[in-house]
């Protein structure tokens, strides 16, 4: 390979890396503390690929994308643009694939974990499936099948049917004791 196509094909990763970190964290950052915007990114993976053709651009290997309080560690994450050359779909899997960010200044961080998690970039909906576990303050929701919009702020659980009446593969939520007795029905 000559040194112009070695140069022009590490730009090209380069470009594309550095499209994908972005997007991830944009959209990990939109619910994020404003400080988190203003951090560099970091991507590390063990191996790295972009077909130009079509489109898809792979991390494999540990991958790890940090910027401020997000981090998101999968074994795998593969991006595919659109028609448009944008991010259509970023797909990050894992076992379990993980992602932490805080995003209130007031709060904890926010934790998540599952087998896949995908994030369309054209609906603004994130899937967390296989496993699926969200948690933050001691507050947590459990199902096969997660999903946030972005846009609405709607979380849906699905769990797996289950006919025994046990938890298991069942959505299960964990609401922790509030400190104030402002609720209806509260007693001192």
């Amino acid at each position: 390979m000559n040194q112009n196509l070695k140069l022009t094909f590490s730009k090209t990763l380069f470009k594309q890396a550095a499209l994908v970190g972005l997007v991830v964290l944009s959209s990990a950052t939109a619910l994020a503390i404003p400080a988190d915007r203003n951090q560099a990114i970091s991507l590390v993976a063990d191996r790295a690929t972009y077909n130009e053709k079509t489109g898809i651009t792979t991390y494999t290997g540990n991958v790890i994308i940090e910027q401020g309080t997000m981090k998101l560690q999968a074994d795998s994450i593969v991006a595919n643009l659109n028609a448009k050359r944008e991010i259509s779909t970023i797909t990050a899997t894992g076992r379990p694939a993980r992602f932490q960010q805080q995003v209130d200044v007031n709060k904890g961080l926010a934790k998540g974990q599952a087998q896949k998690i995908i994030y369309n970039a054209e609906t603004g909906i994130i899937t967390l499936s296989g496993s699926a576990l969200l948690q933050q303050n001691g507050a947590s929701i459990r199902g096969n099948t997660l999903k946030y919009s972005m846009n609405k702020g709607d979380v849906e659980a699905t769990g797996t049917p289950n006919s025994s009446g046990s938890s298991s593969g069942r959505v299960q939520i964990v609401i922790p004791p509030s400190g104030a007795k402002s609720f209806p029905g509260a007693r001192d």
